[in-house]
């Protein structure tokens, strides 16, 4: 085909076509974005909770609790890890090493008794009640550079962390606070704005009731007797001169304790902490007392 017929067929193929006109442009592809918002997120009224459900009532579900009929714990009934984990205590940890440091800046007077109170107080410590978390458990991390000496009070520790305030002169406790004297520990500003009396300390449920009257673990409730007869054989066990407490000038702080009903140091259930008149109103019904007391 020579050029004067390809170039007639080219005029002929033009003649046919329709003429350029902003009916029959278009945008190159991918040029063009659309930036319309679905239903939900312009004018919906669900709020971002959805349809039904838990999600839309807010109200949330328990920790670790798994939707449908048939969740993870009960598909797989021979796996015990799961079993009752929603009724588990959590004891968030706080290492010898953490203690040290907070000794060391000043935010711990290891002048005075040590407990979740103080420690929290410190501003680098916290723990959540509401999501069954029951106090301290103090690990062994640093146990080698630990140097101070303390009285302490927490809610678990392990034979080692035992060993290396044993070893320096210093004394632990190992005590059970219930939920309600958790957060009175965690906040004890906000309760006695309340104008509540301080209440009792419960008793340990049934099954920790064995740590904390076990004088291995220097549970609060167990025999003083047992605890003395434990210290010096654990001294035996890692090889270190028990320190004679006796003797030392902290032998006052080194021996204070908490009765196992009372929650704050120096302050007894019954009483009411007057913050604005800075005074302490103090029960002086007899039935109150007994109350308390018992």
């Amino acid at each position: 085909m020579g050029s004067r017929q390809i170039t007639e067929k080219s005029l002929v193929m033009l003649r046919s076509l329709p003429r350029l006109s902003l009916a029959n442009i278009r945008d190159n592809p991918g040029s063009k974005k659309n930036t319309k918002r679905g239903r939900g997120q312009h004018g919906g009224d669900k709020h971002g909770a959805g349809n039904k459900g838990s999600g839309q009532r807010q109200n949330y579900m328990r920790l670790g609790y798994e939707t449908g009929n048939n969740p993870f714990y009960l598909r797989m009934p021979h796996e015990p890890y799961y079993k009752g984990h929603h009724h588990r205590r959590e004891y968030p940890p706080i290492s010898l090493l953490e203690i040290q440091k907070l000794i060391d800046t000043d935010l711990i007077d290891i002048t005075q008794p040590i407990d979740i109170a103080s420690i929290v107080k410190s501003g680098l410590y916290n723990f959540f009640p509401d999501k069954k978390h029951f106090g301290i458990n103090l690990t062994d991390e640093g146990v080698d550079s630990f140097a101070a000496k303390i009285n302490i009070e927490v809610q678990w520790a392990s034979e080692q962390v035992i060993a290396a305030i044993e070893k320096n002169g210093g004394v632990i406790t190992t005590a059970y606070y219930d939920p309600h004297s958790l957060f009175l520990l965690k906040n004890p500003k906000k309760f006695f704005e309340s104008g509540q009396a301080i209440p009792r300390r419960m008793i340990p449920p049934a099954d920790v009731i064995e740590y904390y009257t076990s004088a291995e673990t220097r549970g609060y409730l167990a025999d003083p007797e047992k605890i003395s007869q434990e210290r010096f054989r654990l001294s035996q066990k890692y090889g270190y001169e028990l320190p004679n407490i006796e003797n030392d000038q902290c032998y006052t702080m080194l021996c204070e304790r908490k009765d196992p009903r009372q929650i704050f140091h120096g302050l007894e259930p019954g009483w009411v902490v007057n913050l604005k008149d800075k005074c302490i109103l103090k029960p002086k019904d007899d039935e109150l007392l007994q109350f308390y007391a018992s």
